[in-house]
């Protein structure tokens, strides 16, 4: 199961650098909020694996703080994209 979890992180770390890749050289300001937000939540899945690796749920909380952030991140991109669009 090690294998597993191993292969889970290593395809996260994977995604990130991507993600991170696309924060940096994103043209728009719509790509880098979005790449944050997705940095955000793979942080939430590699600590849910951490968390499952070990066998301890202390983490919980840190899980239950960032998901949060990103939702309201998600929310304030699209109101920011809405408000953008009536300004056309």
């Amino acid at each position: 199961m090690i294998i597993v979890y191993g292969a889970t992180l290593a395809m996260i770390a994977v995604a990130g650098l991507l993600t991170l890749l696309r924060l940096v050289r994103g043209p728009l300001a719509l790509d880098r909020i979005m790449a944050l937000d997705v940095l955000v939540t793979m942080a939430i899945a590699a600590i849910a694996v951490g968390m499952t690796v070990r066998e301890d749920t202390t983490a919980i909380p840190v899980v239950v703080v960032l998901a949060l952030l990103a939702f309201i991140g998600s929310v304030t991109a699209a109101h920011l994209i809405e408000k953008r669009e009536g300004m056309r």
